[in-house]
């Protein structure tokens, strides 16, 4: 009875301190919990995908979270069936979209489903998550499109769709993208960079970028460290073949293992890495020309003409980028038609 007592009294004790000096402006009635949770936005999280059933769509959607960690695996380049060879290199869709497309600042893949269709700048078109998956396929898998019907589509499309549970429409989660560090007011520098580059990622990409492979390429078990160039690596086309997303990508997600909350990569040094490895040689993907039938929106990191605002492709592929930014919106601004006049 005394123990039950004094812990009575302890309660009341620590629930009066907390009463009066819990809250900046005095004593007040407290909330209670259900009204706390009502006063924030909602928090969302990843969906589990160990919580699935086994049931047809949620094999359907582990096989579309199998098809972003191993590409390679299911239709890369040496599978037995040549019909399923849509990829033209052995990387992983993941790895550039890091843990199976859930990492923060890793171009991650959750919330994006309700985001299609919408306008592509690139296409000047709208595009379909279809499409966009088929960029990827074509660009930075440097192959060839999936069939909008082909299981593999469907299966990735599921797994998309699945990693958007709960995003409620027009939501922004924070961590999409590569993130958005400070830019240089100089050119990127590849001669820095490939210093750089020798003492921060040789060890797991290699002096002459061509990765770890798990295997030899008899026996198709991709990469442990995937190249960063070289005919096995993302084509000229690809987003990662632009500096700015390289750049990003490193300094948040690089050395292997690192993330947005702990850089080891400065900006500064990330953006010289990032210049080294876009300055060798990789596959070209054939008509780039055509891309952004509107060169007014062509991103200015764009490593490949033609260019509205008559900067080299050398200072579009490395830098600085101000200049052509306010190029860019002069042209724009040009170009807007005139204000009408006020009604008399």
């Amino acid at each position: 009875m005394d123990f039950a007592r004094s812990r009575v009294a302890i309660g009341v004790a620590a629930l009066a301190s907390f009463w009066l000096l819990g809250w900046p402006d005095g004593p007040t009635v407290p909330m209670s919990s259900a009204q706390e949770a009502k006063s924030g936005p909602p928090i969302w999280t990843v969906p589990e995908i160990g919580a699935l059933p086994n049931d047809a769509d949620g094999r359907l959607v582990r096989g579309g979270r199998d098809l972003i960690t191993a590409t390679y695996a299911h239709i890369g380049p040496e599978v037995a069936d040549p019909a399923k060879r849509f990829a033209g290199n052995n990387l992983a869709c993941g790895n550039c979209h890091l843990q199976a497309g859930t990492k923060k600042f890793g171009i991650p893949l959750f919330g994006l489903f309700g985001k299609f269709p919408h306008y592509n700048a690139r296409l000047g078109a709208q595009m379909t998550i279809e499409d966009r998956l088929n960029a990827c396929m074509t660009r930075s898998m440097n192959g060839r499109p999936l069939p909008a019907g082909a299981p593999e589509m469907q299966a990735i499309v599921a797994y998309i769709k699945f990693l958007s549970t709960g995003v409620a429409p027009g939501q922004l989660l924070p961590g999409m993208g590569t993130g958005n560090m400070p830019e240089l007011d100089r050119a990127a520098d590849p001669a820095r960079g490939e210093a750089l580059y020798a003492n921060a990622c040789v060890a797991c990409h290699g002096p002459n970028g061509a990765g770890i492979r798990r295997s030899l390429p008899t026996t198709d078990l991709g990469y442990m460290m995937p190249p960063l160039w070289g005919n096995d690596s993302f084509n000229d086309g690809a987003g990662m073949a632009r500096l700015i997303t390289a750049a990003n990508f490193l300094h948040f997600n690089m050395p292997h293992g690192v993330d947005y909350l702990n850089p080891q990569l400065s900006p500064e040094q990330a953006w010289d890495i990032a210049a080294y490895v876009l300055s060798q040689p990789r596959p070209h993907k054939a008509g780039l020309d055509k891309d952004f039938p509107d060169l007014l929106e062509k991103p200015v990191d764009a490593p490949y003409g033609p260019y509205a605002d008559g900067f080299s492709e050398q200072q579009h592929k490395y830098g600085p980028f101000a200049p052509i930014r306010a190029a860019i919106a002069k042209l724009k601004a040009e170009k807007a038609p005139a204000p009408s006049p006020p009604p008399r």
